[in-house]
């Protein structure tokens, strides 16, 4: 599947994922990475003793920044190696890192700008993967209404398991988005924006005790952030005309 022209960097926001770094990288198919990237936010456990003994290229943020600044030093980490396509793998292990290739394969055949590795897939095999009721009811919620307002026919919004090209990464002023979750929401909002051409593959969850997620009152928090940003984008009315967009 991989060619010469596709360098593929994995990169991984983590904070406190001592527990689950090693199942998550051995998880990763080895032939398609060409590099793989941790930024640690902070963390007060090993994380980045693991990190360092697998070999991955780490860098330590002093003091804990958030989510979304997390990635921001990942993209521009990943694209100052040259990655052609930039994969975001969460270290917790709640995302089953050997469906990587399946995630970048549409990407590497010209068909997609990004790829979303959705884990929703009805009612009752979401459910069976442990996904919280509470939490699944709100993913179909928020995924309804961001559809419905960005006229969009996207399965989740709110996967942490993702692929990128350099074009769009490139393309856009990342820094200026959200430092926490919402960082995500807004990178779509922006490749809706620039028209970029958006996919979707199934890719079944894990909800394990060790894996890092946001509890009730975090993801409350974060919908009521996601209903500001999308009422925002939709009176401003933000779509432009011109949509294309290179490599700089």
């Amino acid at each position: 599947m991989k060619t010469k022209t596709n360098k593929i960097i994995i990169i991984m926001p983590a904070y406190n994922a001592e527990k689950t770094l090693e199942k998550t990288f051995r998880d990763i198919p080895k032939r398609l990475a060409d590099e793989i990237i941790l930024v640690d936010d902070a963390s007060n456990d090993n994380t980045v003793r693991i990190a360092k003994r697998l070999g991955i290229t780490t860098f330590v943020h002093k003091k804990n920044l958030g989510y979304g600044a997390n990635q921001k030093t990942c993209y521009k980490m990943a694209l100052s190696s040259g990655a052609d396509i930039v994969v975001m793998l969460h270290p917790d292990y709640q995302y089953d890192a050997r469906f990587i290739e399946k995630l970048v394969k549409p990407i590497v055949n010209s068909q997609f700008d990004i790829m979303l590795g959705t884990r929703l897939k009805g009612f009752g095999k979401t459910l069976s993967t442990g996904m919280p009721l509470y939490k699944y009811l709100a993913n179909i919620f928020l995924t309804w209404l961001n559809n419905l307002m960005l006229d969009t026919r996207l399965t989740e919004y709110h996967t942490g398991f993702r692929a990128y090209t350099r074009d769009f990464l490139k393309s856009i002023d990342f820094n200026n988005f959200a430092n926490d979750h919402l960082f995500d929401l807004e990178i779509l909002i922006e490749a809706i924006k620039k028209k970029a051409s958006i996919g979707e593959v199934y890719i079944p969850g894990r909800y394990l005790p060790e894996s890092s997620s946001m509890n009730f009152i975090e993801s409350t928090n974060y919908g009521i952030k996601t209903l500001v940003e999308l009422f925002k984008f939709s009176s401003k009315k933000l779509l432009p005309k011109d949509s294309s967009y290179k490599d700089k």
